[in-house]
């Protein structure tokens, strides 16, 4: 497993080991579409669409985070789009989790099961003992988002890879900071980097690493076809954000499990849902291959009304989707069609002061009573 410490330190260094004397420390913005290009084209510097410094210098930063080659898209669900198509052709069989992010499944169902592609879907706590026969892909997303069941990844890729399936993981509530799934046995990892890994909620970005160069190349070519590609500025962003990644992360986990343990025995609670809670029925999974639970916690309150009530009590709460950033956010789940009761949210922790943010969780839901 790659020793974060030293990950972070040489992502932070990276760029300064190859700088001549006069150059910027800080990353350039190359903004342009096309490039210098005398004679026959070559390298990938001769049109934007093929490459930028900017994006590969980030691509170079988070794949020493991974341990693995990376590309960027323009959202995580363009990196995910990008495996399904570089993989997947009629007659395959793909298996997904059934409460995974649901556009996951709403991309199969909408492109690829008329195509021919049969979609199977399986519970995240039930994967690792799935039937993989006849699977082309498995993908798997630990913690799932928005329940954060958990599954033993080794297991998965252990057993799916005999049944000759490639394994898929949706990595982007941990990060590679908090787990590693390369290290565990699956062919490629996706995030959203719209989350945590650029962690201000000011900038759409994605990748996918893998240490397979066939599906490497696949990936990109295919990114290059489709014209998914990520903007310079853009690209930037999530650099600057990859720089505290570390700092931000440990106060969001660190705040995630401190409001979980604060609301676990609350009145207006019924049921909680954190991985690194001891009692959490995926606690032991989630430590064995997890070194940090995760900015996300799940709560159960009696309806609908209640959770609105909460959400919109908590003065440091923002009212939003998404998470990963800076600002504590929630939202009540069932509004986008999770199978969830009408009361689950799902809070995102922010780097908000511990103290402050789990006294003004427990007066917004002490107010509910």
């Amino acid at each position: 497993m790659i020793d974060k410490t030293s990950a972070i330190s040489r992502l932070l260094h990276h760029r300064s080991q190859g700088l001549s004397k006069g150059e910027a420390v800080s990353l350039p913005i190359h903004a342009t579409s096309v490039f210098h290009l005398p004679g026959e084209p070559d390298g990938s510097h001769f049109y934007a669409r093929n490459g930028n410094p900017t994006v590969e210098a980030v691509e170079a930063e988070i794949g020493i985070l991974e341990g693995a080659d990376v590309v960027c898209f323009p959202s995580g669900m363009a990196a995910i789009a990008s495996v399904f198509y570089a993989v997947l052709r009629p007659g395959d069989t793909v298996l997904v989790p059934s409460d995974g992010y649901y556009n996951v499944r709403n991309l199969l169902s909408a492109q690829f099961a008329p195509m021919g592609v049969t979609v199977r879907t399986c519970p995240t706590a039930n994967m690792a003992e799935a039937d993989f026969d006849g699977c082309k892909l498995v993908q798997i997303e630990t913690p799932a988002n928005p329940g954060l069941a958990v599954c033993d990844i080794a297991r998965v890729a252990e057993r799916a890879k005999a049944a000759g399936a490639l394994v898929m993981v949706d990595n982007t509530t941990a990060t590679p900071l908090c787990q590693q799934p390369l290290d565990l046995g699956a062919d490629v990892c996706v995030l959203s980097d719209t989350k945590a890994m650029a962690g201000h909620s000011d900038v759409m970005c994605g990748h996918v690493a893998t240490r397979n160069a066939d599906l490497y190349d696949a990936v990109k070519t295919w990114r290059r076809l489709a014209g998914a590609i990520v903007g310079p500025f853009d690209a930037y962003l999530l650099h600057r954000g990859l720089e505290t990644l570390e700092v931000r992360l440990a106060r969001m986990n660190a705040n995630a499990l401190a409001v979980a343990e604060a609301v676990m025995w609350h009145k207006a609670v019924s049921a909680v849902h954190y991985p690194g809670l001891g009692n959490d029925p995926f606690h032991q999974v989630a430590k064995r291959q997890m070194n940090g639970f995760g900015p996300i916690v799940s709560f159960t309150l009696a309806s609908q009304a209640n959770a609105e009530r909460f959400i919109a009590g908590c003065p440091l709460l923002s009212p939003a989707t998404s998470f990963g950033g800076v600002h504590s956010s929630a939202e009540r789940r069932a509004r986008w069609g999770d199978e969830v009761p009408d009361g689950f949210v799902r809070f995102a922790a922010g780097i908000e002061p511990t103290g402050d943010l789990v006294a003004a969780v427990t007066q917004a839901l002490d107010a509910l009573s």
